[in-house]
C-alpha cells in the first residue's frame, strides 16, 4: 500500500469516526442533560473540553502575544456564532421535540453547506460554483418535507417540532458562520491553536451569560449523571471529534470528506430507531436520500466544508 493511499484511508477513517460520534451525540449523549437549562449545558460542554486542553496545549497561550484586535475579534465570531449560538440552537432543538422526531432536527443539521458555500463567496470572496443555487434550492425543499412531510406545520400541534426545525437551521448557520470566520484565522494560525481558544473564548462567553443570567444555580441541580454524561460529550462528540475531523480533512479531498460524512446521518437514524423506535416514513426517506444527494454535489467541487461543532 502506498504511503498516499494510506493517507487517504487514515483520513476517511478519522473522518468516518468523528462523523458516527455526532450522530451518537444528538441521540443518545445530550438528551440526558435535557433537565438542566441550555445555556448552563452550553457552557460545561466547552468548560470541560477546553480545561482538558489545557493540561495537553497549555503552551498555545503564547500565540496571545501574536493576537492582533482583528484576531482577537474573529475569534470572538468563531465562538459566538460555532460555539454558543449554535450550540444553544442544536441543544434547544433536542430538548424541544422530546426524544421525537430527533433524527429531523439532526439531519436539519446537514444543511450547513448551503450557508457556508453562500458565506464564503459573500465574506471572504470565493467563486461561486456552477448549478449551486439549483442544488441549494433543492436540499432545502428537501428539508422541508423530511420535516413535515406533504403537510403545512401545525402551529398548535406541532409547534415544538416547528421551533426545533427553525432552531437546527440556527445551528446550520452559526456552524457554517463559524467555518468562514475559522479560514480567515487558519490563514494565520494552525488548526490547534484556533481549536483551543475557540473553545476557551466560548467558555468565557458562557460564563458571563449564565452568570448575568442566574443559572450558575445549576451546578445544585446537575446530578452524577449529568457529570458522566459532560465528560463523554466533552472527550468524544466534542473536541475529540473535532479533532478527529480536521485531522483527516487534511488527508482527503472534499467530496471524499463528504461521503464520509454520510456515517452522521445513518447513526442517527438507525440509534433513534434502536433507542427511541422511531421510524421515518417514506416521504421523509425519500427527501433525506434527495437532500443528500444534493449535499454531495455541492460539494463535488472539491471546496472543503465542515460540518457540526
Amino acid at each position: 500500500m502506498t504511503k498516499t493511499r494510506k493517507s487517504i484511508i487514515t483520513g476517511a477513517i478519522a473522518i468516518s469516526i468523528s462523523a458516527m460520534l455526532w450522530g451518537m451525540d444528538g441521540i443518545i449523549l445530550t438528551p440526558h442533560l435535557f433537565n438542566l437549562d441550555v445555556s448552563y449545558v452550553v457552557f460545561i460542554l466547552h468548560t470541560i473540553p477546553f480545561l482538558i486542553m489545557n493540561v495537553f496545549f497549555y503552551k498555545e497561550y503564547v500565540q496571545l502575544k501574536k493576537f492582533t484586535r482583528k484576531d482577537i475579534f474573529i475569534m470572538s465570531l468563531i465562538a459566538l456564532f460555532g460555539g454558543a449560538l449554535g450550540t444553544i440552537s442544536i441543544v434547544k432543538a433536542l430538548f424541544l421535540v422530546n426524544f421525537q422526531q430527533l433524527t429531523v432536527v439532526v439531519l436539519l443539521q446537514k444543511l450547513q453547506p448551503v450557508f457556508a458555500i453562500a458565506l464564503a463567496t459573500i465574506l471572504l470572496k470565493e467563486k461561486l460554483r456552477k448549478n449551486f443555487l439549483f442544488w441549494a434550492t433543492i436540499a432545502i425543499v428537501s428539508g422541508y418535507f423530511m420535516t413535515f412531510g406533504f403537510r403545512f406545520p401545525d402551529f398548535n400541534t406541532g409547534a415544538h417540532t416547528f421551533y426545533a426545525s427553525l432552531l437546527a437551521l440556527l445551528a446550520a448557520f452559526s456552524f457554517a458562520s463559524s467555518t468562514v470566520f475559522s479560514k480567515i484565522m487558519l490563514q494565520k494560525y494552525t488548526f490547534k491553536t484556533a481549536t483551543f481558544f475557540r473553545y476557551g473564548f466560548t467558555a468565557f462567553f458562557m460564563f458571563i451569560i449564565v452568570s448575568f443570567s442566574g443559572k450558575l444555580s445549576q451546578f445544585e441541580l446537575t446530578t452524577s449523571t449529568n457529570w458522566i454524561y459532560f465528560i463523554i460529550i466533552g472527550l468524544t462528540s466534542g473536541s475529540g471529534a473535532i479533532f478527529l475531523y480536521y485531522y483527516g480533512l487534511n488527508k482527503v479531498k472534499a467530496i471524499i470528506s463528504t461521503i464520509c460524512e454520510l456515517f452522521f446521518p445513518i447513526t442517527a437514524i438507525v440509534l433513534d430507531y434502536l433507542v427511541n423506535d422511531s421510524v421515518l416514513s417514506t416521504v421523509q426517506w425519500i427527501s433525506t436520500t434527495i437532500m443528500i444527494i444534493s449535499i454531495i454535489s455541492l460539494n463535488a467541487n472539491n471546496t472543503k466544508v465542515t460540518a457540526k461543532k
